[in-house]
């Protein structure tokens, strides 16, 4: 099976985001990847109206949704959206959840996850406070889903610092599992390797984690070193800075050999926490 993650540097202009994403998707698939990942806010970063977009796109007016049908249908490359700011179903003038879509080679959306976790966090940056709830609702359960490359679990970013997620979607099968993200320069160079290698661990899963890598609009910076990270916590693939696709090929023969050699799930002494929708795959 063939994987791969795009690294970008997004700026405030959607027309550009997605054409920066095509361009980068288009190589993906010409290189002979399945399945390509995006990353977190791919397409609106600096968006200055995120509930307003996100309601356009849920009514059917926005530009995002039908991009991504059309560029997967072209490619026929299944596409894990980063992020689009979407909001709850059902409700259009709601605000919006951080939520990554799942496409299908025809173009078709096969899961949707809302990012469970919000980062509020204060950092030593130019920034210096990020406060996401301000801006997007938090998401309800987990989403795993079936692919022609197998059992996908969808994650975002500041996720990656909770592990009991990593090990639901684990239990609820999950073989592959995607976490786009934006960590800041800061955090990204003190946790962003350590994060990414032990939930491969946690899980026994291959780790997607493509990246925003460079400077955005109103002075943000952000890490970069999107990179595939097998069962065995090895990193496959890394790129540093701007922006990059990275490929790989996952061997699933060799994920079921160290699952059966270090069987975590039926040695573990603790039980996970049941988080919903843990026991309703998407």
């Amino acid at each position: 099976m063939s994987l791969a993650v795009i690294q970008m540097v997004s700026q405030d202009q959607i027309s550009e985001n997605l054409n920066m994403a095509h361009r980068l998707l288009e190589s993906a698939a010409q290189q002979g990847a399945q399945l390509a990942v995006l990353p977190e806010n791919f397409a609106a970063m600096g968006h200055p109206d995120l509930r307003a977009l996100g309601r356009a796109e849920a009514m059917g007016a926005g530009p995002i949704l039908p991009w991504l049908s059309q560029t997967a249908r072209d490619l026929g490359l299944w596409i894990v959206a980063g992020t689009i700011p979407l909001p709850p179903e059902g409700q259009p003038d709601a605000k919006p959840c951080a939520c990554s879509l799942l496409i299908d080679a025809q173009g078709q959306h096969v899961a949707r996850y809302d990012k469970l976790h919000l980062f509020d966090v204060d950092v030593a940056d130019r920034q210096g406070s990020y406060r996401e709830s301000d801006n997007y609702t938090q998401g309800q359960q987990i989403v795993v889903a079936d692919t022609p490359l197998g059992r996908l679990g969808l994650t975002v970013c500041y996720d990656l610092r909770f592990p009991q997620q990593y090990l639901a979607l684990r239990q609820a099968g999950a073989e592959l599992i995607t976490a786009p993200s934006a960590f800041t320069a800061v955090t990204g160079a003190a946790h962003w390797h350590t994060l990414i290698c032990a939930r491969a661990l946690d899980s026994q899963c291959y780790i997607l984690a493509p990246g925003q890598a460079g400077l955005h609009p109103g002075g943000r910076q952000t890490y970069g070193h999107s990179a595939i990270v097998d069962p065995w916590g090895q990193v496959l693939c890394e790129h540093a800075q701007g922006e990059a696709v990275l490929l790989t090929q996952g061997n699933p023969l060799e994920q079921t050999a160290i699952r059966q050699r270090m069987p975590l799930l039926n040695h573990s002494r603790f039980a996970v926490p049941r988080l919903a929708g843990a026991d309703t795959p998407e």
